[in-house]
């Protein structure tokens, strides 16, 4: 179990070095001086010097990124070409919308998905199964900003029940930030929530005719005690599977559905700094991204032998 654990977070380690490495040399490619765009076209050739050495931009990329990981790592990403401040505080104040609405997304895909995947596996070709396939075929073909504005235009535009977009803050009370945040989790939560429910059936089916299954039948238990105390519990490796990956389209998804809905998130943070090229900003916000994105997926991974105490002896 140590063992395990510490080649997990080894690599845990070597995984976001690596990422930052990518991260800073994408960066790096994108067209467009940050010094020249920030400054205009009128700038003089002193003046555009003097910024970018400023900005350090006059330095080999190598010290660029050394400076920038040794940042990083202390916590000091920089600050802003375009704000003039910490990139850490925009990162934080930007967090506090992202994250809520990253967790109700999942919140909302586990409690829609994990259900109905069980109900239609348990009842195959019922009611709930046909429900369950075309919900999932839905899911997986419409993409997550069309969601949004389908709902913008019936729940904000027609019925006037909903707000369109904006962000009031938490400041102003829970129930209008969680209601400006309703939509938009909707919206990224249908498409995931398509997905799991045809791996949670799927799942749940391979489960169902495992041995140990047929067993707890035969010694009489009731079908709800076989599903939800054998079967499962079992089906959740997978499930767990795809919720790790799932965090990453929500990431992904958050930028197009932040600016959809207008929301002041880490999304809309970096589409506004790849457009105006602020690119410590837009490094540091896509390392953060992938940072997390790996974290959950380490956190996801440790969870495996919560749920399947078989993996603990395993040195995979």
């Amino acid at each position: 179990m140590i063992v395990l654990l510490t080649r997990r977070i080894m690599g845990l380690i070597l995984t976001l070095i690596a990422v930052s490495l990518l991260v800073f040399a994408v960066m790096a490619l994108l067209p467009g001086d940050p010094a020249a765009i920030t400054l205009g076209t009128s700038a003089t050739p002193e003046t555009l010097a003097a910024l970018r050495h400023d900005m350090g931009l006059d330095q080999s990329l190598i010290v660029r990124y050394g400076q920038w990981l040794g940042g990083a790592l202390t916590g000091d990403l920089g600050k802003s070409y375009t704000y003039g401040v910490p990139v850490a505080g925009l990162i934080i104040e930007r967090l506090a919308v992202t994250l809520p609405l990253a967790i109700l997304a999942i919140v909302l895909s586990v409690l829609i998905a994990v259900p109905l995947g069980v109900a239609a596996a348990a009842r195959r070709g019922g009611f709930f199964d046909i429900v369950a396939t075309l919900f999932s075929q839905m899911g997986i073909a419409v993409p997550g900003f069309w969601v949004g504005l389908l709902l913008i235009l019936l729940f904000a535009t027609s019925l006037g029940w909903m707000p369109a977009g904006g962000f009031p803050g938490w400041s102003n009370g829970v129930w209008p930030a969680l209601k400006a945040l309703a939509l938009p989790a909707i919206a990224l939560a249908l498409p995931q929530a398509g997905v799991l429910t045809r791996v949670t059936r799927s799942a749940v089916l391979d489960i169902l005719h495992e041995d140990f299954a047929r067993t707890a039948v035969a010694k009489g238990l009731s079908d709800r005690a076989v599903l939800w105390g054998h079967v499962v519990p079992n089906a959740l490796v997978p499930v767990m599977t795809i919720l790790g990956l799932q965090f990453t389209f929500l990431v992904a998804g958050a930028v197009l559905i932040e600016n959809v809905f207008t929301l002041p998130g880490l999304g809309r943070l970096a589409y506004q700094a790849l457009s105006q090229r602020d690119i410590i900003v837009l490094q540091d916000v896509v390392l953060f991204f992938a940072g997390l994105v790996i974290v959950v997926n380490f956190l996801v991974d440790l969870s495996y032998m919560v749920i399947d105490p078989r993996l603990r002896g395993s040195t995979r």
